[in-house]
């Protein structure tokens, strides 16, 4: 926070608090502590750089207010008054929607008129619950422009805008498939969105500050968990497939051509349900026998706690004949899963008290622990009658926003013709030679997007990457549904494979939990590539 107020000029310092796991971890809190619920990092934050933001004049709208954002408001209130400062703080709420049965959180993805009604009000700072994360983004940028409800086309850049930078240095060079190319990964800087009044924008960072911001970045950031071409929100529906990027200048990438319609008619909510405990453990097996040694302790804690619920993963990472002993070690990762507290207690202590009695060489990674309650994320869509959308400006009065009228979105695809093009002679290389991924979770849901380095090779992409081509080169997808948009526009495919996470990232079990490597793997695998785009 304090990088971005002293590195250069800013109107306003937005910031994304709000993983769907973020909800269940401030759930958990919340069961504890009910004044809490809200992210606490945040009020630390303000302590070292309130004076900073107020001293130059810049807004600060954040949805760290969590399931408590008038716990927030109040928080940052008494901070004020501790340290002398003058500040006028509004929160926007209305998005929790308990007690839901079953629910330990259920928060509506509000918009941005809130926040813009909030701005429009004095407020310094506006502090949220569950708003869209680029509704941090749009909602200051519709305040200052006077945007209208049906400016649908610079909601929508305002939205890609917002979408590019939610992630921060994922914008700027983190996460990037060619990080060997990127300068100063040690200390990247954080992304900037100057937004024009009509919605078209330029991504870019603090002068001095590491990473890069390139045409690649921004697409890499661009096909972060999405879906179709079509971009649901709660204020405008943005076609992804209408996005043109172009380089202006060192660190700079202009977004423009932007379109937008009327949202759906329908609100997307964040459910969270406790479902039962968890636990795990890894055990190293070293040389020799590796397959037996795996067998021999799953039979003995099979027969200690029963197999009902456990997960074994066998990690080949040992090489024969290793000059290490790590190299010469694979790893075995077992999960328990149970409605019983006290199994996923056991648990822990049966892996221990094998210690003495199973292969040679026995040892964990890390020693155990209790369980701990699994979460499960599901998305629930509720009619806008059913939120009140509410503004409670500085001077505590509250204001109750109308919806934008929704429209059906139906699911579009955008139309791609072989050319039947030759491209010449094939090297088998890795796919990454030539394509960069992004991937991540929507839930139970693994998104993959890809880009071409040369867009020429865009027909080449999707020519060779079709959905059964991707089952072939990850087999773990092999059964599961998975949709493939295009976007020729960025020269990019986006995979979704529907169920490759199970419950989500809170009751996973597989060794990558939320997808952020599946991207790379991918990458990782060998195909015949054109030597024209090597």
């Amino acid at each position: 926070m304090r990088e971005m107020l002293t590195g250069g000029e800013l109107d306003v310092l937005t910031g994304d608090y709000l993983a769907e796991l973020t909800m269940l971890i401030l759930g958990r809190q919340r069961m504890k502590d009910p004044t809490g619920g809200y992210a606490k990092t945040f009020v630390r934050q303000l302590e070292d750089c309130l004076g900073l933001a107020v001293e130059r004049g810049v807004k600060i709208v954040s949805n760290a207010g969590g399931l408590n954002p008038g716990g927030l408001a109040q928080a940052i209130r008494a901070l004020a008054d501790k340290l002398g400062i003058e500040v006028s703080v509004a929160h926007v709420e209305g998005d929790d929607l308990l007690p839901r049965e079953g629910a330990l959180t259920a928060n509506a993805y509000l918009g941005a008129w809130g926040i813009a009604e909030c701005l429009r009000a004095g407020a310094d700072i506006v502090v949220t619950g569950r708003v869209t994360d680029a509704s941090l983004v749009v909602g200051p940028a519709a305040a200052h422009f006077g945007w209208a409800r049906d400016d649908f086309d610079a909601l929508a850049g305002a939205t890609v805008a917002g979408h590019v930078i939610e992630c921060g240095a994922q914008a700027t060079g983190g996460n990037f498939s060619f990080f060997t190319e990127v300068p100063d990964l040690g200390h990247a800087g954080f992304p900037i969105a100057e937004i024009s009044a009509d919605g078209s924008s330029v991504i870019t960072k603090h002068p001095g500050t590491g990473g890069s911001v390139t045409v690649e970045t921004v697409t890499a950031q661009l096909l972060y968990e999405i879906q179709g071409v079509d971009y649901l929100g709660p204020d405008v529906t943005t076609r992804f497939d209408t996005i043109s990027l172009t380089a202006d200048g060192p660190d700079r990438v202009q977004i423009s051509g932007v379109r937008g319609g009327p949202p759906p008619e329908t609100v997307k909510v964040c459910v969270n349900t406790l479902d039962g405990f968890r636990n795990s453990a890894t055990f190293v097996l070293c040389g020799l026998d590796v397959d037996s040694k795996a067998a021999l302790v799953r039979r003995q804690l099979e027969s200690l706690i029963g197999a009902d619920g456990l997960t074994w993963t066998l990690a080949r990472t040992d090489h024969p004949d290793a000059d290490t002993e790590e190299a010469a070690s694979a790893l075995l990762h077992v999960m328990v899963k149970t409605p019983d507290p006290a199994r996923a207690k056991a648990f822990s202590r049966a892996t221990v008290e094998l210690a003495l009695a199973s292969y040679p060489g026995f040892t964990l990674t890390a020693p155990p622990a209790d369980g701990t309650p699994i979460g499960v994320y599901r998305p629930e869509y509720v009619t806008p009658d059913e939120v009140e959308h509410t503004a409670v400006l500085p001077n505590g009065e509250k204001r109750v926003l109308k919806w934008t009228d929704g429209v059906a979105v139906e699911a579009r695809a955008v139309d791609w013709t072989d050319p039947g093009t030759d491209f010449g002679p094939t090297r088998r290389v890795p796919l990454g030679s030539v394509v960069g991924a992004r991937s991540g979770d929507k839930g139970g849901d693994a998104n993959l997007g890809l880009w071409v380095r040369r867009p020429e090779a865009f027909d080449w992409l999707v020519r060779t990457l079709t959905v059964e081509r991707l089952r072939s080169l990850l087999p773990e997808t092999v059964g599961l549904d998975i949709e493939r948009h295009l976007y020729p526009n960025l020269a990019a495919v986006n995979f979704v494979v529907h169920g490759l996470l199970g419950q989500g990232v809170a009751a996973a079990t597989r060794f990558d939990p939320q997808a952020k490597a599946f991207g790379e793997w991918l990458r990782s695998r060998h195909i015949d590539v054109p030597e024209v785009f090597l």
